[in-house]
C-alpha cells in the first residue's frame, strides 16, 4: 500500500528564507528516487511554518529515503533553523 508523508517545519524568526532554501534544494532531490510517487512543498499563511507531502512505494521505501546523503544534509541543515524537532 502507498505511503503518504507530512513533514511540518516551523521556523525560527529570522530563519524563514534558510528554511525555505533547504527545502526548494532537497525537493528535487528526492522526486529523482525511484519509490517515491510525489513531493510537494507548501508554506503556509505564518510564514515561518512550511510543510512537505510526500508518497512513496511504501514504508521500507520511505525508510531507505530517510537514510540518503540528500536527506541526513536536509535534516542537519534544519536542525538549528527550527523551533523543534522535525515530526512526519
Amino acid at each position: 500500500m502507498e505511503l503518504g508523508i507530512i513533514g511540518e517545519f516551523h521556523a525560527r524568526p529570522g530563519n524563514e528564507a534558510a528554511v525555505e532554501a533547504a527545502i526548494v534544494k532537497v525537493i528535487p532531490q528526492t522526486r529523482r528516487e525511484a519509490a517515491c510517487l510525489g513531493i510537494r512543498a507548501y508554506r503556509s499563511r505564518d510564514a515561518a511554518v512550511f510543510f512537505i507531502h510526500s508518497r512513496w512505494t511504501d514504508e521500507v521505501a520511505f525508510e531507505a529515503h530517510a537514510r540518503l546523503p540528500h536527506t541526513v544534509e536536509f535534516l542537519a541543515t534544519l536542525e538549528p533553523l527550527l523551533t523543534h524537532k522535525v515530526e512526519v
